[in-house]
């Protein structure tokens, strides 16, 4: 599968804000959002001018990058979430946080969503009892989600779980740090995502 191999700061900075990719060196002064607050490249502190439609594209490139998705996974999302009830944009970031690696990010099993997706495929976590190592897999209400057995003495984990102790976990999930077992309590609604996400922008994008 194609993935993005490049830096990931320069996501950032291409974008204007932190999409929190490298984990705790975002909340270090380190951050290359904060030490260069302009987008990569030559042209990057000059002056461009602002249209309609590359807010549009900014807003789905920054989502798409947020999750770690290519532009086929990501438009395939949302033609999902444009055949279910109720809005749209709404729906389409219920299904991208209902993400397997993005749920093991969320219980802080994994510094970042792309360390998630690498705790994932490596068959370090279950999904009620049993091993699933497919990033995109879509949780449920009611899923038990936990660490294997033989991954809880794994440093990254290890390290993960001490920096999660600083991080809230959202309502539409509930953690068991004692079993090392997060559970699906709901899927989340749209006040329960704490993105700096202007969903609607980007179904004005697809929908032209």
């Amino acid at each position: 599968m194609a993935r993005y191999t490049g830096a990931d700061c320069r996501l950032c900075r291409r974008e204007g804000s932190k999409l929190f990719l490298k984990g705790d060196r975002c909340y270090t002064s380190k951050c290359a959002v904060d030490r260069r607050p302009y987008p990569p490249g030559e042209a990057g502190q000059r002056r461009q001018k602002e249209s309609e439609y590359k807010l549009q594209l900014r807003e789905k490139q920054k989502t798409k990058r947020i999750y770690g998705l290519l532009e086929k996974q990501f438009r395939g999302y949302y033609d999902i979430a444009s055949r279910q009830k109720g809005v749209t944009g709404e729906n389409l970031l219920r299904i991208l946080e209902s993400r397997l690696d993005n749920v093991v990010y969320r219980l802080g099993f994994a510094k970042s969503r792309d360390e998630a997706r690498q705790t994932v495929r490596h068959n370090h976590i279950h999904v009620n009892g049993k091993r699933v190592n497919i990033p995109s897999y879509r949780v449920r209400p009611g899923d038990l989600i936990s660490i294997a057995p033989k991954a809880t003495e794994l440093l990254p984990i290890k390290s993960a779980l001490i920096s999660s102790e600083r991080n809230e976990i959202p309502g539409w999930l509930e953690l068991d740090m004692d079993k090392l077992q997060g559970s699906v309590l709901s899927l989340p609604e749209r006040d329960q995502i704490d993105l700096d996400i202007q969903e609607q922008l980007i179904v004005e994008l697809y929908s032209k």
